[in-house]
């Protein structure tokens, strides 16, 4: 048996300590039947135990704890799930076993044919039986049908990891953990401590954020990929989807071009008006026969009121363009 994951490896990925027996039994059918379900590729290998470690709590569980709650006592009468229609405790015979865990007696069934299809030899009567499916190898196994009968590995090549929950979970929920189960055993398996995505993300220049966000995700998916040689020509292959962050460009209000050419006609209209107002009022202290000395006194401040006004709305003028320059900028 070709090892493609160690148990040292499972404990380092793990948050808290595991359940070891569960552990191995998940390790025991991944080393063993992984390369047939092309989960010796080490970037598939980590979407597939990201949900399981998720799913099982790093380990710790490997079937359905009973209450039973509400929803496990109309679990009895779930047509849906291969049970009888009668309260008749099928409910609780075939409540979740393994670490994605098989519920109900259709599921039960159907892991069953998978079985004796895809591994052959002696399969257990787990329909009569549904606790052997918490036997060797049997338990492990049972994740790896669920991988292979949804077609995981189609959207593990992608680093889709929403989509692979959606179709483990049924919605998102635990997608945050999900994540970081991801994280965790990406890193492991590129040789980093599976806290450390802080150094991962500085030696690949990302943002050192310690977030296995969109970016980081995708520069894991990549490493793990290239592990494999020739695995990223493979048109099936691309690296993990970006969540491109669009940049939020806040309005501003600009100065339009038509409001400057209105502002400079119209202090052009006043100097024109004050210095005809001026002049009309010269011509008429002339004709009114005013002393020169008086006439060439008016005639100055007719002339320095309209330099000011022409100063004046060069200056608003100015002003405008500036307010414009600072508004775009």
């Amino acid at each position: 048996m070709n090892e493609i994951i160690s148990a040292q490896q499972l404990r380092l990925a793990a948050k808290g300590k595991v359940n070891e027996s569960n552990m191995n039994s998940v390790l025991v059918a991944l080393n063993t039947y992984g390369k047939k379900f092309g989960l010796d590729k080490p970037h598939r290998m980590a979407h597939f135990l990201a949900q399981i470690m998720h799913e099982s709590g790093s380990f710790r569980f490997d079937r359905e704890i009973w209450g039973p709650t509400k929803a496990q006592q109309g679990y009895d009468t779930r047509v849906d799930l291969g049970n009888t229609p009668a309260r008749d405790g099928d409910g609780k015979k075939y409540a979740g076993h393994g670490p994605i865990q098989v519920t109900g007696k259709a599921n039960t069934r159907e892991f069953m044919a998978w079985c004796k299809k895809e591994i052959g030899g002696a399969v257990p009567d787990f329909v009569t039986s549904p606790e052997l499916i918490n036997t060797d190898p049997w338990e492990g196994l049972s994740a790896l049908c669920y991988w292979d009968t949804r077609n995981l590995n189609k959207w593990a090549d992608v680093g889709d990891l929403e989509t692979i929950t959606k179709k483990i979970n049924g919605g998102k929920n635990g997608l945050a953990d999900r994540m970081e189960y991801y994280g965790r055993i990406a890193l492991v398996l590129l040789g980093y401590k599976p806290d450390n995505v802080l150094q991962f993300q500085a030696d690949r220049r990302l943002e050192v954020d310690g977030d296995v966000g969109p970016r980081t995700r995708a520069a894991l998916h990549g490493e793990l990929v290239a592990l494999v040689p020739g695995e990223m020509a493979k048109p099936s292959v691309q690296v993990a989807p970006v969540v491109e962050q669009t940049t939020v460009v806040e309005e501003k209000p600009v100065v339009p071009v038509k409001v400057e050419k209105e502002v400079r006609q119209k202090t052009n209209w006043i100097s024109g008006i004050f210095g005809g107002l001026f002049g009309a009022g010269g011509l008429s202290a002339w004709f009114a026969g005013m002393d020169k000395d008086s006439l060439i006194l008016v005639a100055g401040i007719a002339v320095v009121v309209i330099i000011v006004m022409l100063l004046g709305g060069e200056w608003i003028i100015r002003r405008v363009r500036s307010i414009k320059q600072a508004v775009e900028e």
